[in-house]
């Protein structure tokens, strides 16, 4: 290697009299200034020289990515330093061994990798802007790291060994785990650290069933694959696996695919090695002499042989009869004084118990505990364990027992994550806690721990790809996982509860997920290293996860895969083996998944008292802006007074609610501050403001002022307006209409129980209908305010006897939508009408600030529309009825004569012309201008009648005339007169 050199070069002043020594004056010092004498100042002062480094980079193709591996420029005094650069994102990984031999039974690895925002061109928004502890992607890329190098460093080597990969630049494109992984792979073979490697770490992704090597961030956006596997040259070391319910023939497929592109990383890193490497160091390994396991076995093998093959023991008599059998080998040795097997005790006896283990499964196909090799323990299932939770399920498989909830939250609740790829937040969240206690330990809870993110994490991915889409599934939802026994696959059995617990809580799943673990036994000739036989086993105990070869979970549905975890204790396993696996993981999961389906097969429909309700309101910015007050402190007391949570959009108001109770509380505090929609038949509260003799004024509605008439006080007779209410007092109100003043209309007396008298008299679809409590999940009609109107709409009829009353707002209640301008113009752009479509008149009174009150009424050709139907009269055509009585004749009877032509029936289509002079009919009001009248003759035809001078009355929208045909103006339109004026 070439050694960096020092080259002196003199300096030059361009011009000394302008310098600040040129003039013998030198720095500040000790408080005051000095004249520097002509001694102290050398004419050739040394200066800085320039240093090489000298680096080396290997260049190579994965996919369709260029890869580059660098070492040398930077972290030289690491024991190996690699970037990875992948586009413009580039990645360090470093290799540092701890120096001595400390006395250890296990390999401290620790791998740390980091996620600094400086990456993105990003000052982080803590408090102290710095980064803070690790996050959970960081612990899980470290996660990611470790699982594949970790069995490949040399059986007895217990040195400390820390590995710290960084991201130093990102482009967003990258998920720069991988590469991490690539590049600690490098940097281990660099090293002078033992290490049997190297290893390739390679993404698949897949499009249309179109498999991708190596995918950019948007790729996986648009996968049904997230595909992470490692391996050696011929065997496999890792795989990680977030799904769609991909096939096990699919998933093979992508397996199969991604051996031979993991396999391209090696090569360039063993050139690398070649040219930059450092000679392995050698390092005592701990070892146990082969006297010391034959000694200690001939004490132990034959009473372990008998615990393990005696079915009849749990997990902690097994484990109490294991740890007697030690302490009577710890004694015999003691009285023997074999010091050196003393030191070694425990980890020869765990090194017998495996092989006791091992060969009767592989020579007799029997487990520890009695199960055929193909066998799932038994299985218990109790969905809605608490049922004042909104969702809960209790999962048992044999001795493992994990307690799942369900927690909903608005949308704002939803985790904010800092990564430098991936999604700004997250909306599902998936908890996993594993106490001391589930396996009778004593401990103490610390901060987050990696072994219960990752188990969390492969739970949330089996459980995400079988949600609702987010615009059907408007809620944030959290899912705690409480480990209360475990004796195997905890992440599994969270899996299952997760599964139930989803859909006690009312979320439509598509299909419920279950997972199994499967684990390996192999028979290895010591010789070479090959695999002579194996038996694979279908959901294994903690001891056989322990003694065993491998753990890999397997979770998915009825239907495919939905996540994948392997890890493996040997240095790989061929990849023949890992695809024979998933079939057996497939029946398990199966049998699993009927455990599961009669316990809960759909989710739940019913509303219970505590569960979440989310309602969105459209709102004025104006409006908004009172809502929120001064820096938001309305807004805040609020949410702090009822516990709702309350975000703002634009022209929205979103509220959160963990229970109907909350939400009322919530909904009547908007009303008082800002209203909301008001609906003929929808309950308001108001506060009475004075009192009349015929009624009583009671503000309502963010300041709507109504008319409670004296009438509406009660079912009873009211003498007086104040024995029933006084000034100040809070009262339920109904909106039952507007009368020709453009007054509201209320009524308390809809709001009570009605005598049983009055109930049998009441017509049917008459009565207003209440708004129906939305579902938890599947009836969402108050997610927006115009789906809310839809649904509540659907469900209001007309009423069937409008022909007998001659003032409907007299009687029951009229269908009635109170409506701002700009909403209803929305609702014409949105709902995409026709010029000809066929509704009701209406129409429209002014309102205090600038509120607009919709009537619609049926009419005798459509007795059975809805109000959905009425609601589709658009406001250009108000504004074409508007000039109907125009000061201009001619102009108004041309416009009445098109929307003649627009109205006309659909049963029978008939013409003004049939009519003659002095026919006679009953025709009702439809509408009432200026000048006269329009009236419905039938038929759809309308017909006109104006007032004559100082000849007006009182006429209401319905009332029916008898009118005869007294003339036919210029464009057919029939002119009708008064029968009782002839």
């Amino acid at each position: 290697m070439a050694m960096s050199s020092l080259v002196i070069k003199a300096r030059v002043r361009a011009n000394p009299l302008l310098t600040w020594r040129a003039l013998r004056f030198r720095n500040i010092c000790s408080g005051g200034f000095g004249v520097a004498t002509s001694e102290s100042d050398p004419a050739n002062p040394p200066v800085a020289g320039t240093k090489f480094l000298e680096s080396f980079k290997e260049e190579f193709e994965v996919g369709s990515r260029v890869i580059s591996l660098e070492t040398g420029k930077i972290a030289r005094f690491a024991n190996g330093a690699v970037v990875l650069g992948m586009g413009e994102t580039k990645v360090l990984s470093t290799i540092a061994a701890g120096k001595g031999d400390a006395v250890r039974d296990f390999l401290p690895l620790t791998v740390d990798y980091q996620e600094k925002q400086f990456a993105q061109g990003v000052i982080p928004n803590t408090f102290m802007r710095r980064e803070g502890a690790p996050k959970e992607r960081e612990l899980l890329c470290g996660r990611l790291i470790d699982r594949p190098i970790r069995p490949l460093f040399p059986a007895g080597f217990y040195h400390e060994i820390q590995v710290m990969a960084s991201v130093l630049s990102s482009d967003g494109e990258q998920d720069p785990d991988v590469m991490a992984a690539n590049a600690t792979s490098a940097a281990l073979m660099l090293s002078d650290v033992p290490w049997d490697g190297p290893i390739g770490v390679v993404r698949i992704g897949r499009i249309c069933g179109q498999f991708i090597v190596n995918p950019t961030m948007d790729e996986l956006n648009l996968s049904d694959l997230n595909l992470v596997y490692a391996c050696t040259r011929d065997k496999t070391l890792m795989i990680d696996v977030q799904a769609r319910e991909i096939s096990e023939k699919d998933l093979e497929a992508g397996l199969r695919l991604a051996h031979p592109e993991a396999v391209k990383y090696l090569e360039p890193q063993i050139r690398l090695a070649v040219r930059a490497g450092k000679q392995k160091k050698e390092y005592t390994l701990s070892m146990v002499s082969e006297q010391t396991f034959e000694k200690v076995r001939n004490h132990a093998e034959a009473p372990i042989e008998a615990v393990f093959t005696d079915p009849s023991y749990g997990k902690f008599e097994r484990g109490e009869a294991l740890e007697k059998i030690t302490q009577d080998v710890k004694s015999t040795l003691e009285e023997e004084c074999d010091e050196q097997s003393l030191k070694v005790l425990p980890k020869v006896v765990d090194a017998v118990r495996k092989k006791v283990v091992r060969k009767r499964i592989i020579a007799e196909g029997y487990r520890v505990d009695g199960r055929h090799l193909d066998e799932v323990r038994p299985i218990y299932c109790e969905a809605g364990h608490l049922p004042i939770l909104h969702g809960s399920a209790l999962f048992n498989r044999g001795d493992t027992q994990v307690l799942c909830t369900v927690t909903l939250g608005a949308r704002e609740d939803a985790q904010r994550l800092d990564s430098l790829v991936g999604p700004p937040t997250k909306r599902f969240m998936l908890h996993y806690s594993f106490p001391p206690f589930c396996i009778n330990e004593v401990g103490k809870r610390a901060g987050l721990n990696r072994r219960e993110v990752g188990h969390g994490t492969l739970a949330e991915k089996a459980l995400l790809s079988v949600l609702p889409p987010e615009d059907d599934f408007p809620y944030t939802v959290r899912i705690n996982s409480e480990v209360m026994a475990s004796d195997g696959s905890t992440s599994m059995a969270t899996v299952c509860g997760g599964s139930m617990a989803l859909m006690n809580a009312g979320i439509p799943l598509r299909e419920h997920v279950a997972g199994v673990s499967v684990g390996l036994v192999t028979d290895v000739d010591p010789a070479t290293g090959e695999i002579r036989d194996y038996r694979i086993l279908t959901d294994i105990l903690g001891l056989e996860d322990h003694l065993g070869d491998m753990d890999f979970k397997i979770a998915g549905t009825r239907n495919g895969v939905t996540a994948i975890q392997l890890d493996i204790k040997p240095a790989g396993i061929p990849l023949d083996i890992i695809c024979e696996c998933l079939e057996p993981a497939r029946k398990g999961r199966l049998q699993i998944l009927d455990h599961m389906e009669q316990e809960i097969s759909v989710p739940r429909t019913q509303v219970y008292r505590n569960s979440p309700r989310l309602v969105t309101l459209k709102f004025s910015n104006e409006a908004i802006r009172r809502f929120i007050g001064p820096l938001g402190s309305l807004k805040r007391k609020i949410e702090e007074e009822t516990g709702a949570r309350i975000s703002i959009g634009d022209g929205t108001i979103t509220i959160a609610a963990k229970n109907q109770t909350m939400m009322e509380r919530v909904q009547d505090k908007v009303d008082f501050m800002i209203g909301r929609e008001i609906e003929v038949g929808g309950i308001y509260k108001g506060i009475v403001t004075s009192i009349k003799e015929y009624g009583a004024f009671v503000e309502f509605n963010g300041g709507q002022q109504g008319l409670l008439h004296i009438s509406e006080l009660s079912h009873e007779p009211v003498s007086r307006v104040s024995d029933v209410v006084s000034v100040g007092q809070q009262i339920s109100l109904m909106c039952i209409g507007q009368d020709v003043r453009g007054n509201i209309k209320l009524s308390r007396k809809a709001t009570l129980p009605q005598p049983e008298s009055e109930k049998k008299s009441v017509v049917e679809g008459s009565a207003p209908v209440s708004k129906e409590e939305p579902n938890i999940w599947g009836a969402l009609e108050n997610v927006s305010n115009g789906e809310q109107q839809k649904s509540t709409l659907e469900e209001l009829r007309l009423s069937k006897n409008e022909n007998t009353a001659s003032n409907p707002s007299a009687s029951s209640p009229p269908a009635v939508v109170i409506r701002s301008a700009a909403e209803c113009d929305e609702e014409e752009k949105s709902a995409g009408l026709s010029k000809a479509s066929k509704s009701a008149p209406i129409r429209l009174f002014t309102l205090k600030r600038d509120k607009k009150l919709k009537i619609v009424q049926s009419s005798n050709d459509k007795p059975d529309s809805t109000l959905i139907g009425l609601f589709s009269k658009s406001s250009s055509r108000i504004e074409r009825e508007k000039k109907l009585f125009s000061k201009d004749d001619d102009e108004g009877e041309n416009n009445l004569n098109n929307l003649n032509d627009q109205e006309t029936d659909v049963k029978t289509r008939m013409t003004p012309q049939k009519l003659k002079l002095g026919t006679k009919v009953t025709a009702k009001i439809y509408q009432i201008r200026a000048r006269g009248l329009v009236l419905d003759l039938g038929g759809g035809i309308r017909g006109m009648y104006r007032f004559e001078p100082n000849g007006e009355k009182d006429f209401n929208i319905g009332d029916e005339l008898q009118v005869q045909c007294s003339s036919f103006t210029s464009k057919g339109v029939p002119v009708m007169s008064l029968v009782d004026e002839e």
